[in-house]
């Protein structure tokens, strides 16, 4: 019996399924449609190059991690002048001390009263003086201008209040034979200027400010009464007896020296850059005495000096008269000078 479909004739897609794709064999290894060749698999060599450039990775990166190549930028060959130890890679933009890590950094503030900042008025020589210090002046005004006008707009700057207290105060000062000028608002004497005048008493209170170059430490005083003599100012700070330990441990070269050699000075305001001068100050006599004839910018600072280390100020007779003798030769040194040299007010 025949079986069903015997005698039947195949359909066309068995007919194609049975004979298989076209070509045969050939087109079953032709590869497809694609994205293409993927890359090339690495060989024996390729395998080979690829260790040693690994290896020499390896080799220059260390267990300390990645070495700086031999073209960047060499370190400093100058030692930490606070430990004296290691490497410098600091150096401050104001003293100029080189440092090693933000410890000595912190350190070497703390002993110099250094606050880091670059002294933008700092004198330069016309022999120095180049294209960055140029830029440096420009940058400089123009911050200037740009504080002044602030501060022009300043709403307390036209408050009637505040400018009847400065015309005040500016006033006594006047009548008391001294000068008082006043920085506009925005200004960091402005701002830090504490001086007050009591009505009551008759009296100012200074704010004032000591500074001890000798040893680079500066301390400002606030309500310090002008019937104060200056030897009763200085005794908390270069007294043996009745300084502060750590004040006197600071100002030990202060406190070691004789009372007669400390020299008490006063900077003359309105003068050149280069042509600084100081008034010696009598340490027996009041803060008002003192200040009587002066011209007074916000508050007064005294630097304290000793006669047997004197550099760096040249000090004027009580005259305000400028020594007589070598005359010529100080105005001819003072464009290579910074601050001038001290000589005796005699």
């Amino acid at each position: 019996m025949p079986r069903p479909g015997a005698g039947r004739a195949p359909r066309p897609a068995e007919a194609a399924a049975s004979r298989g794709p076209p070509g045969g064999a050939a087109a079953q290894e032709r590869p497809g449609p694609g994205p293409g060749p993927g890359p090339p698999q690495p060989g024996p060599v390729g395998h080979r190059v690829g260790r040693r450039r690994r290896a020499a990775m390896a080799e220059q990166e260390g267990p300390e991690g990645p070495r700086r190549p031999s073209g960047g930028r060499k370190m400093s060959l100058q030692r930490c002048e606070t430990c004296s130890e290691e490497e410098a890679k600091y150096r401050c933009p104001r003293c100029m001390k080189y440092s090693c890590s933000l410890l000595c950094v912190k350190k070497h503030k703390l002993a110099l009263s250094c606050n880091g900042v670059r002294d933008k008025t700092a004198f330069v020589s016309v022999n120095e003086f180049t294209d960055l210090n140029l830029l440096s002046d420009y940058r400089f005004l123009e911050d200037v201008g740009r504080t002044a006008d602030a501060a022009a707009r300043h709403p307390t700057m036209h408050s009637p209040t505040t400018k009847k207290l400065l015309c005040c105060m500016r006033n006594k000062a006047r009548k008391c034979n001294i000068d008082l000028r006043t920085l506009p608002v925005g200004f960091t004497k402005r701002r830090e200027n504490s001086t007050t005048f009591n009505c009551m008493e008759n009296k100012f209170y200074w704010h004032l400010k000591l500074v001890f170059p000798h040893c680079r430490a500066e301390y400002t005083l606030k309500g310090v009464p002008d019937d104060k003599t200056l030897a009763d100012i200085l005794k908390p700070y270069i007294d043996p007896v009745e300084s502060d330990p750590v004040v006197c441990q600071r100002l030990k070269i202060y406190t070691a020296s004789p009372q007669s050699d400390v020299q008490i000075l006063m900077k003359i305001e309105n003068r050149k850059q280069n042509s600084i001068r100081y008034n010696e100050l009598d340490a027996s006599r009041s803060l008002l005495d003192n200040l009587k004839g002066k011209v007074i910018i916000e508050y007064p600072t005294l630097f304290v000096v000793l006669k047997t280390l004197k550099n760096d100020m040249v000090v004027l007779g009580q005259d305000g008269s400028e020594p007589a003798e070598n005359s010529d030769s100080e105005s001819s040194s003072l464009s290579s000078m910074e601050e001038g040299e001290i000589r005796d007010s005699s």
